[in-house]
This record gives C-alpha cells, sequence and structure tokens, in this order.
C-alpha cells in the first residue's frame, strides 16, 4: 500500500525517532555548548524530517523532489559530523555513536534509492489542469 502522507514512510520515521533521540541526548551537553554544537545538533537533525516533509509535498515534480531529499541526505551527513564531534568530546558514548551514525546511514541509503527513482514516488492521480 502506498504511502498517502510522509508520516507514514519509514525514513520520515527514522529521521524523526532519531531527531528525538537526539534532543534528549543533547540536553546532557555541556552549557557551553549550547550556541554551538547543541543548537547545530538538533537543527541538522530536525531538518533531515522537515526535508523529507517538504520533499513529499513536492513529489508532483522530480526534479524539486530530488532536491529536496538531496537537502536531507546533506542535513543527514551534517548530523553525523556532529556526532563525530560529541563523541570525540565525550558527550556520547561509542555506542550511541555507533548506533545513531548507523540510522543515518540507512536513512542516507532509503533516501538515495528515494532519490533515483523519483516517479515511483509521484501521486498517482495528478490533478486535472485542463
Amino acid at each position: 500500500m502506498a504511502a498517502k502522507d510522509f508520516r507514514e514512510l519509514r525514513v520520515y520515521q527514522l529521521a524523526f525517532e532519531t531527531a528525538v533521540r537526539i534532543y534528549e541526548l543533547s540536553k546532557l551537553f555541556p552549557a557551553e555548548e549550547r550556541y554551538s554544537l547543541t543548537d547545530q545538533i538538533r537543527r541538522s537533525s530536525r531538518s533531515v524530517c522537515t526535508n523529507i516533509a517538504e520533499a513529499w509535498r513536492k513529489r508532483r515534480y522530480p526534479n524539486h523532489f530530488v532536491s529536496k531529499l538531496s537537502d536531507a541526505d546533506a542535513e543527514a551527513a551534517e548530523t553525523i559530523v556532529w556526532l563525530d564531534f560529541a563523541l570525540r568530546f565525550g558527550y556520547i558514548s561509542a555506542s550511541v555513536h555507533t548506533e545513531l551514525t548507523d540510522h543515518y546511514d540507512h536513512l542516507c541509503s532509503q533516501l538515495t534509492l528515494m532519490m533515483n527513482d523519483p516517479k515511483q514516488w509521484m501521486p498517482r492521480n495528478p490533478p486535472d489542469h485542463s
């Protein structure tokens, strides 16, 4: 059965749950990181979700759809970098780092599959503009 809403997409669900996990973990980051690492990792992880939602709304236009998915992919990569910093500074454990980077690696793979076949995601019954 085809998804009727972006919230039904597994890629969105994983992105959302991972962003929520990052938010919870980042509450424990030191206060001096509030305006750098904490804000940046929260922003980029949430942006993965918002770009997937925006892509879904633009799926009628394959180039726009792919562009927004590409933005989501880039934000996922950025989040991985922030996770690397969090690991290096000792704010998260190696096991948490591995878990979250695995989530983003999986997300990026799913996004790539979607970008490689955008027509599969187009609405089945586009409105008649005649």
